[in-house]
């Protein structure tokens, strides 16, 4: 193409013109054009534009403003240029219905569905316009260089309006029909919006009406770089090859090579069976593939990452400061099971549910009802030798070269085949039911012990790639709340409660608690996307406030795929994955433990009873295997000394649910198993601390989370050590534990003593930092206890007062509030001392509830907790006044025999952590605009302390400031 001497003559000569229909009709609708632009200078409205098509109308954020009101975009060859025009054609006016006029975006994407647009235009033919002006106004296509002068009409607005108008910087151009590259294209734009890069995404053959074009071309000519997504299908469409030769020659093309990668590109070069412009955009694309941007399902991520890095830094941009998270915090709670076997068939059918059945068939050039039909037309089969080709002629980007229809240029004349759709035999459906729509939500169900979460945390690692982060949230009735406010840390969100004025007004808890899982499900549920793994589910609405699962989880979750896996049969109306009893084979692998150790027929044979006592449970047959691999003793000595434990009767614990009794009364081998596990750990400890055995049995009352083993060591120091409470049946069991001497189990260090438990297969080591954190398998907990539950709930609640970061911690603050206070219909199930309850509010529940309330909305909780506390207080002044009274009544004998006094000390720090308390609430009240309950609490506080204290105290004063702000805030509403 020769090069352009003057700038005014650029709409003449260094571009190549298409039209979109034949003179007549071109001219009647360049008519219709200057009507509607005209008009649109009285009436913003479109509703009776001839422009009004669907990729028109635009959402809130709205590319076409930018498109159209840019000062760098290519001009609408209407006329020749002339200095005596004074009125010229202004394009049309965006749509003024967005919710978010104030700040148009350029991001928009056009819709991408096939079948969104109508087909009901008449053909339309695609030729060369000569070098004169055309009487109808044809569609420009962009070419390069490009004249950086709008001959439109400028509108003349207010520089306010004109600075809301901005131009993207990054143009995302992709081709095909595949969701999942549909996925990935939207990914992309979603991380470069976060890093503040203006984008725009489109897929130009999907375009129906010229409009959509023009605008499309606007944006290219204008942006400052030109990511081309190329997959195998798009060298075989025109458009895609015209922004690869565009942004190639402009020298500011970012390719991303999609499923294929430079070396089979290169390989089309040799064949006969491309022509030119495909040969000059497959050499545009390997002398820009400088970055080596290569996506493949494995590396999406990755991919996505560099790229932003890369256009960060070509911007002049400032680096994006990660969103803060808090440390310790990992994507995935455990490191991957390298002994992870079978289970194929179940990730495949969770693959295929998320992403489909296959690749899928991508159109090669336009359907031939208009220029960019929505409906795109297949390949042809492969035993078909009959490509479909462009209608009539086609655009070239050099000036005066048309090309003729050629089918025989994209046919191979030796074999007959077309070089480009042997590229694309890969995409070929799989099988038939390929119709098959994918689904956002899929929940694992199965009994407890199959092997649910060792599924999903496969899964996770298999397809992390494929998700901007992975979100593990575990799904337990009374943890599943503060669990889904925890993503604000990994999410980089702020869902603390309002301040004492927000926004101009008081709003109650229920609406702050509901913005706050209002952020999160924006953030969560977008285009970004995130695998969302909800673990051990156990009820469908939220335990405190019995709240539906489908307010948290939409119908539409965007990008974001959610994985639920739960025991119970149904969840909702969502898909399932039924996971049944391991084959044979598998499980004979799993018994035969780590060291994979080759057994005799006849100890074979043994292994099969273990097999079928367990029922092929995974959970069972791991802890069997790694029992033979750490005590290296044959299965039949195993087999005998399990079989000898004998299980005693025990009442039920009233902190166990009736399904967790029913899963031990019903598996009473597995509880044989784990009895004699924790015989293993007391003979391995022999007469020393049974440091491992006690963290065992106090772990089993802290939250279903990753535990620090210094925060469980430091609980089971609080627990007394007992006789031995296996001396009935270890004796006939000693020669089984001779092996205690030699082996190195008997341990020395607090983490030694918790990989002892991760050997024997009764816990994990987790990902969390920093320090050592492992976590006990629910079926652990439920058996220990149902083995004690009276010394070591109580050693639990000691221990938790030791914790060091609460943010951290806070599920196991909340399971200490559970067992001091109960909550609900459950009692109490530990007793303190009036000392220990005043250190135990003071330290562990009154921060708790100061930082559910302020860190993460949970308002009604916390007050509910601060309520309680306060009860408990009252009760134990209550017992004083009591004892006061029993001592001034009784005998002088009687006074004698007891020489329990009232501690004055401890009765004054409860009156005073029970004013401290009822200060606190008032304050919390103050923010939902509970002035009077407020107002209440507060002068009873102000009772006790200028009783107490004095009426000038420092704390007197600041109560009485409180009750003034009450006071005020009461009478301003």
């Amino acid at each position: 193409m020769r090069g352009i001497e003057d700038e005014s003559e650029a709409s003449l000569v260094g571009l190549t013109i298409r039209t979109s229909s034949p003179a007549s009709s071109s001219s009647k609708k360049g008519k219709d054009l200057l009507q509607t632009s005209n008009a649109s200078d009285s009436s913003p409205s479109i509703k009776n534009s001839p422009f009004n098509s669907p990729s028109l109308v635009s959402p809130p954020s709205s590319a076409f403003v930018s498109a159209l009101q840019s000062p760098y975009i290519s001009p609408r060859a209407t006329q020749p240029i002339t200095t005596t025009t004074t009125h010229k054609p202004s394009p049309p006016l965006s749509y003024k219905g967005s919710q978010s006029e104030d700040v148009p975006s350029s991001s928009y994407t056009p819709p991408s569905d096939q079948y969104e647009f109508s087909d009901e235009q008449s053909d339309r033919k695609l030729k060369l316009s000569a070098c004169t002006p055309d009487p109808a106004p044809p569609r420009i296509s962009f070419t390069f260089p490009v004249p950086r002068v709008s001959l439109a009409k400028v509108s003349v607005s207010s520089p306010a309006t004109n600075a809301k108008l901005r131009s993207s910087d990054v143009f995302i151009g992709f081709h095909g029909q595949n969701p999942n590259l549909v996925r990935f294209c939207k990914w992309l734009k979603s991380e470069l919006e976060l890093q503040g890069i203006a984008c725009f995404v489109a897929d130009r053959a999907k375009y129906s009406d010229t409009q959509s074009h023009e605008i499309a071309d606007r944006v290219i000519c204008s942006v400052t770089y030109g990511i081309v997504v190329v997959s195998c299908s798009s060298l075989l469409n025109y458009l895609s090859l015209e922004e690869v030769r565009f942004f190639a020659q402009k020298k500011n093309l970012i390719p991303i090579f999609y499923g294929t990668g430079p070396s089979e590109i290169m390989g089309l070069l040799n064949c006969n069976a491309i022509d030119k412009e495909c040969k000059e955009a497959i050499d545009g694309l390997i002398k820009s593939h400088e970055f080596k941007l290569e996506a493949n399902e494995s590396n999406w991520r990755i991919c996505v990452g560099k790229t932003a890095t890369i256009l960060r830094a070509k911007l002049g941009r400032k680096s994006v400061v990660d969103k803060e998270t808090v440390e310790g915090i990992d994507e995935l709670p455990f490191p991957r099971n390298r002994s992870f076997l079978g289970r194929e068939k179940e990730i495949m059918e969770m693959e295929m549910a998320f992403f489909g059945n296959g690749e899928y068939l991508e159109s090669t050039t336009p359907s031939t009802r208009g220029e960019a039909s929505g409906q795109s037309e297949g390949l042809a089969d492969e035993e078909s030798d009959v490509v479909s080709t462009r209608n009539g002629k086609f655009i070239s980007l050099e000036l005066g070269k048309c090309s003729e229809t050629r089918s025989e240029a994209w046919s191979d004349p030796n074999g007959g085949k077309n070089s480009l759709k042997r590229l694309l035999k890969t995409k070929k459906y799989r099988n038939s039911s390929n119709s098959k729509s994918s689904t956002s939500v899929v929940c694992v169900n199965g009994v407890p012990g199959i092997g649910k979460t060792e599924l999903a945390l496969e899964f996770a690692y298999r397809y992390s790639q494929r998700y901007k982060m992975v979100l593990w949230v575990g799904g337990e009735a009374r943890y599943f709340r503060q669990n889904l406010l925890n993503l604000s840390f990994s999410l980089g969100l702020d869902v603390s409660a309002d301040a004492e004025k927000d926004r101009g007004r008081l709003r109650s808890f229920d609406e702050q608690e509901f913005e706050a899982f209002k952020r999160i499900k924006r953030e969560l549920f977008r285009e970004m996307p995130y695998l969302l793994i909800i673990d051990n589910l156990e009820i469908e609405k939220d335990w405190w406030e019995g709240k539906d699962l489908n307010d948290l989880i939409p119908r539409n979750t965007g990008g974001t795929h959610v994985l639920i896996t739960t025991r119970l049969p149904k969840v909702m109306s969502f898909d399932t994955v039924q996971l049944s009893i391991m084959p044979s084979s598998d499980a004979m692998v799993l018994l035969r433990g780590r060291r994979k150790k080759d057994y005799p027929a006849e100890e074979v044979e043994i292994l099969k009873l273990f097999e079928e006592k367990l029922g092929r449970l995974s959970y069972g047959l791991w802890v069997v295997g790694s029992l033979l691999s750490e005590l290296a003793i044959p299965p039949s000595a195993l087999f005998e000394a399990v079989n000898k434990v004998q299980i005693e009767e025990r009442s039920a614990s009233p902190f166990l649910n009736s399904n967790d009794e029913q899963y031990c009364k019903s598996n009473p081998f597995v509880a044989k198993v784990l009895a004699f596990s924790l015989a293993v750990l007391e003979q391995a400890e022999g007469n020393r601390n049974l440091l491992s055995l006690k963290m065992l049995l106090v772990g089993a009352w802290f939250a279903p989370v990753p535990i620090p083993v210094n925060l469980l060591a430091a609980a089971a120091k609080n627990m007394p050590t007992g006789g031995n409470r296996f001396s009935k049946w270890n004796k006939c069991l000693s020669h089984t534990f001779a092996w205690c001497g030699g082996c190195g189990l008997g341990r020395r260090s607090e983490e030694d003593a918790a990989y002892l438990l991760v050997r024997l297969g009764l816990a994990r080591i987790t990902n969390r930092q920093p320090g050592c954190w492992i976590q006990f398998h629910p079926i652990t907990q439920t058996f220990a206890r149902r083995r004690d539950y009276i010394l070591a709930p109580k050693a639990t609640v000691q221990g938790v007062r030791k914790i060091d970061n609460p943010l951290l911690n806070l599920d196991h603050l909340w399971a200490s509030a559970f067992l001091v206070f109960g909550f609900k219909s459950e009692p109490p199930l530990v007793q303190l001392q009036a000392m220990d309850m005043v250190l135990y509010i003071k330290r562990t529940a009154l921060p708790l509830a100061i930082t559910a309330f302020t860190t993460f909305s949970r308002c009604n909780s916390a007050l509910e907790l601060l309520k309680v506390c306060t009860n408990v207080l009252e009760e134990v002044e209550k017992s004083f006044v009591s004892q006061i009274q029993d001592w001034r009544q009784g005998s002088l004998c009687w006074k004698k025999k007891t020489n329990k006094k009232v501690d004055e000390y401890v009765w004054q720090d409860v009156t005073l952590l029970k004013a401290l308390l009822l200060e606190t609430r008032a304050k919390l009240l103050l923010r939902g605009g509970h002035f009077d309950s407020g107002e209440e609490l507060c002068r009873t506080c102000i009772s006790i302390r200028t009783v107490m204290l004095g009426h000038n105290h420092d704390l007197t004063l600041a109560a009485q400031e409180t009750l003034a702000k009450l006071v005020r805030m009461r009478s301003k509403i």
